[in-house]
């Protein structure tokens, strides 16, 4: 099984596997922010940081497993741990720099951070599910991880992004609120998806992908939203 996962022809599946949902997501949420887009390249740093991400967070859930007995104790602080990644990731490439001047330009870049780590992450998934059942059932497991993992990256991720630019224009303490309100139910999402999906080992894929979908749409609705500030 060993040289399997490191058969170039299986890790490059596993990586196109991971990869190209992501990128048609970010291609999707680019397009609502036309009028005044970010760099290209400096979009392309953020997902890449957000893929750096998961190989920093990998030894962070592998402390917390052991050293956390509580189940549920785990699964809050692995989506803690990624959320908090995630975030950082932006603020590493955005510090000192103008570029997230508008409110729109938090979620957007959020979001896009989100998606390089829902990427690399997928991937790794793939890997196991390519070399024991071959490219087809392989990716078509990973089209299931895309749906929910992937969505679930970006929700949670613009929902933090989403705080900080209802905020943008308000007092320092206020943004210090929202973030942390916006940090608080971004965990909650990502730990009572992993809850769900593992409580009855997928079984209930279908009623948390629903529910993802929902909050989904209320994060695009929010999403206009600050974009309708960023215009005015």
């Amino acid at each position: 099984m060993a040289f399997l996962a490191n058969d170039p022809k299986i890790l490059g599946l596993a990586f196109l596997g991971g990869i190209i949902p992501s990128l048609l997501w970010l291609w999707f949420w680019l397009k609502e922010d036309e009028e005044n887009p970010e760099p290209k390249g400096l979009l392309a740093l953020v997902f890449v940081m957000g893929m750096l991400a998961v190989v920093v967070v990998l030894p962070v859930q592998k402390f917390i497993q052991a050293h956390i007995g509580s189940s549920e104790g785990q699964l809050v602080l692995w989506a803690g741990a990624e959320e908090i990644l995630k975030y950082l990731a932006v603020l590493i490439i955005l510090f000192k720099t103008n570029h997230a001047n508008e409110p729109i330009d938090w979620p957007i870049y959020l979001i896009t951070a989100a998606l390089g780590f829902a990427a690399l992450e997928n991937s790794l998934f793939l890997i196991k599910p390519l070399s024991v059942s071959g490219a087809t059932v392989g990716l078509l497991t990973g089209q299931l991880r895309f749906l929910g993992s992937t969505l679930l990256h970006t929700v949670s991720s613009g929902t933090i992004g989403i705080t900080i630019g209802i905020s943008f224009y308000m007092d320092e303490f206020r943004r210090k609120w929202f973030l942390f309100v916006g940090f608080l139910v971004a965990i909650a999402l990502h730990s009572a998806f992993n809850f769900f999906i593992i409580r009855n080992d997928g079984n209930d894929f279908l009623k948390v992908f629903a529910f993802l979908w929902v909050v989904t749409i209320i994060v695009m609705l929010l999403f206009e939203k600050v974009r309708r500030m960023s215009t005015n």
